[in-house]
């Protein structure tokens, strides 16, 4: 497995450097692997959500009466959650793998650190989607673009600032 693993490292790095050299003078390597890493990661959660909304749930309101009666899940929630059960491990492990290899930082840590952004993210998610699509009667696709817009953004600078950051360790534990 861990030669698998190291396998599967390389050939992304090699992939990704290999395509570096167009962009050296708008951002160091770190950035653009993290771009890439991202942009990967956001098309398979992009993929996944209009797949799961469109053809999954066919753009129907969930409901599980046998367990939670009272529980209905609306369509474009229940992709979202479908799309975040592949982009959360695929993404810590570009982050840890791939973008911020030289860390220092336990994994465990760094998980744990990842999820709280992530959680923070999916709240954003949420507040977002039911904004555009419940209350600006927006359509789906535009609204989860523009949602991924906001949420990239702040979780570029809570990745590299706080999770994947060395410095930030020492006031994480101390919480």
């Amino acid at each position: 497995m861990q030669k698998a693993h190291h396998n599967f490292r390389s050939f992304l790095l090699s992939m990704i450097d290999l395509v570096y050299p167009i962009f050296k003078k708008l951002m160091p390597l770190q950035t653009f692997r993290y771009a890439a890493c991202g942009g990967f990661n956001t098309a398979l959660d992009i993929s996944l959500r209009l797949f799961a909304f469109h053809y999954l749930f066919k753009q129907q309101p969930i409901s599980f009466p046998a367990l939670f009666p009272h529980l209905v899940i609306q369509a474009h929630i229940a992709a979202f959650l479908f799309g975040f059960m592949f982009s959360f491990p695929s993404g810590f492990y570009l982050s840890r793998y791939v973008v911020f290899q030289e860390t220092s930082v336990k994994k465990s840590t760094q998980l744990l650190k990842y999820l709280s952004v992530v959680l923070f993210c999916l709240v954003l998610n949420y507040g977002f989607l039911k904004l555009f699509i419940d209350t600006f009667h927006w359509y789906f696709t535009p609204s989860t673009f523009l949602t991924i817009v906001f949420v990239v953004a702040f979780s570029y600078v809570a990745q590299k600032y706080f999770t994947f950051n060395p410095n930030s360790n020492k006031r994480f534990n101390d919480l």
